[in-house]
């Protein structure tokens, strides 16, 4: 691996009986996307934060590009672009105008018309902020951390509220980053999303690191099954499903039920044979491969929505 942008070590920080990270360690490295996947409450924010400087750890180190986080911050502020999860940006001011407001705060910064175009802004330019859609106000709140041109990018769920054409437009706008050799660290709770624009991913739940590789080793790793996927009235329980032929693995999330299997043909044979037999009606069956759905589901034992 080349050099390391960030290098966390045995990181903790606990807000009251809740372990919110928990020992956590990895590295990040330069020109690399990093991924920090996980639900609502797994960690991700709160260690991301740590790494920015804008929260302390109980213990645990924190090195970014090379310098020591709890010492270096302010000389840190000028080469990192972050995006947080909630910002309070000004309501009143224009687009435009808040572009230009937060240009002020770096030495070097990218024209504000580029900032504009990159959060696809350019037709509310001259709108306030309080006026925009949520997807817009998110793509503006993304599109600010990169007013100074960062050398390394932090993303808080960067994709949250906006429509597939728009995630997928700043996904784009990640890869184009990444392209030009800059390292991002982003958070997300999109399997889709940390599958394509990450090299590595980190699963987090409960303030841990349960699981830390590239998408596709990872799910060669634990998964090396296919997926049957599909909804079925009279369940018959995990294990019946289980003892089919063919399956490995039985799973029920809510109404939806998965059967992994390295041999799909009698699997599915023989889930019909039973759906037949106790006058069970399948529905929206179809057959996948595997996901990091899939390895969450199976690393934790639920869906990372949950």
């Amino acid at each position: 691996m080349s050099e390391a942008v960030v290098e966390v070590k045995n990181l903790a920080k606990t807000y009251g009986n809740v372990k919110a990270v928990d020992g956590i360690s990895l590295s990040v490295a330069r020109g690399e996307v990093f991924g920090m996947l996980g639900p609502n409450g797994a960690g991700k924010t709160t260690t991301v934060e740590i790494i920015e400087g804008l929260r302390k750890a109980d213990s645990g180190t924190v090195r970014l590009l090379g310098m020591d986080v709890s010492r270096d911050i302010h000389a840190l502020k000028e080469r990192m672009g972050v995006q947080s999860q909630h910002p309070a940006l000004y309501p009143n001011l224009t687009v435009e105008e808040i572009v230009n407001f937060f240009r002020t705060l770096y030495r070097t910064s990218l024209p504000a018309s580029e900032i504009i175009k990159l959060a696809t802004l350019e037709e509310s330019r001259k709108i306030l902020y309080r006026n925009l859609s949520g997807g817009q106000q998110q793509r503006l709140s993304v599109a600010l951390a990169f007013v100074n041109d960062p050398d390394v990018l932090f993303l808080d769920e960067p994709t949250t509220g906006l429509d597939p054409q728009a995630r997928r437009a700043m996904w784009e706008v990640v890869e184009n980053f990444h392209r030009i050799g800059k390292t991002v660290l982003l958070t997300t709770h999109y399997m889709e999303e940390a599958q394509r624009l990450c090299d590595r991913v980190a699963i987090m739940d409960h303030g841990q690191v349960i699981a830390l590789d590239s998408p596709r080793r990872m799910i060669e790793q634990h998964i090396k099954e296919s997926a049957i996927q599909f909804k079925m009235t009279n369940y018959p329980g995990q294990e019946v499903l289980t003892g089919l032929t063919g399956v490995t693995k039985a799973v029920k999330e809510g109404d939806e039920i998965i059967l992994y299997t390295n041999n799909i043909p009698p699997a599915i044979s023989a889930l019909l044979e039973l759906a037949s037999a106790r006058s069970a009606e399948l529905s929206e069956l179809f057959v996948r491969q595997a996901t990091l759905e899939d390895v969450f589901l199976k690393l934790t034992g639920k869906r990372i929505r949950d």
